[in-house]
């Protein structure tokens, strides 16, 4: 196992634990509302704790992205990109679909990831040009060719404002084009799905790049492509993700395509009041 994969895998389930040892005392957490309708609880800032002390402990000069600590200074060639837990609002609620999430970027590019589900002890792996592992098995994704009957996921934003009629009609249109589409509240773990093979593609926008930075190199490296809401490489920079099977990606995309004027996307329209839609540039072809 690449060293910095086996430091995260660590990481992760020293995260894990703090989860396990709070999931029967959901009623005595301190919660807090972080605005735009997210919580956080004490155990996301144990669990971020768990990792970046381990992190921190074996490359110290390397620097962190994390969510509920922000930046933390150091090499910025090797930056770890860090969601303590993934669906914190399923846990506060006592529903099993959350996870950790934490990836590496080297030099630029996402050379490691992580997602480790404590609930179900599902352990998903990957290292650039290495593959994806799901508790030490090889996974690919599906090999599914067309929408119909195909099963989706995404995630509505919890920016209120960015669920308009734009946004829902594009929900319905993929709802009809498909066999099925869920919202499951973990966005890592949908990710970890496609790859795995357990669904067959996912969308989302406004997202943060913690929440997809490991699952989307997870889907590279299963077979899948991943890319922005105009078929290009900036999800990690917009918050607007597509994830599928190399067939459904351009489907997906074909009809997402009309909708982008519209579409309230990406993180700056996440911070705009009234949701405006950023400027973007035009959609590839093809």
């Amino acid at each position: 196992m690449h060293p910095m994969l086996h430091t995260a895998v660590r990481a992760a389930r020293a995260a894990g634990r703090v989860m396990l040892a709070n999931i029967d005392r959901l009623d005595r957490l301190q919660i807090k509302d972080k605005g735009k309708n997210e919580l956080v609880s004490q155990v996301d800032r144990q669990a971020e704790k768990a990792i970046v002390d381990m992190l921190r402990n074996t490359y110290p000069d390397h620097s962190i992205k994390a969510e509920e600590c922000g930046a933390i200074a150091g090499n910025p060639a090797y930056q770890w990109i860090i969601d303590p837990l993934d669906g914190s609002g399923n846990f506060l609620r006592g529903i099993p679909q959350f996870c950790v999430s934490i990836a590496l970027k080297a030099h630029g590019r996402i050379a490691v990831g992580v997602i480790y589900d404590p609930i179900k002890e599902e352990l998903f792996t990957t290292s650039r040009g290495n593959g994806a592992y799901l508790n030490d098995r090889r996974i690919r994704v599906t090999a599914r060719r067309a929408l119909d009957g195909a099963a989706l996921a995404t995630e509505f934003p919890s920016h209120r404002h960015c669920v308009n009629q734009p946004y829902l009609q594009l929900f319905m249109d993929l709802l009809r084009a498909t066999g099925d589409v869920r919202r499951q509240g973990c966005a890592a773990l949908d990710l970890a799905y496609v790859a795995c093979g357990r669904l067959d593609g996912y969308w989302s926008s406004a997202l943060a790049d913690w929440d997809m930075a490991a699952g989307a190199l997870l889907m590279q490296e299963a077979g899948g492509l991943v890319g922005d809401f105009n078929g290009g490489h900036q999800h990690l920079e917009t918050g607007d993700i597509v994830a599928a099977t190399p067939k459904l990606f351009p489907a997906i995309l074909k009809i997402i395509r009309p909708h982008l004027a519209s579409l309230p996307t990406g993180r700056q329209a996440a911070a705009t009041p009234g949701g405006a839609a950023p400027p973007r540039r035009a959609a590839l072809t093809g």
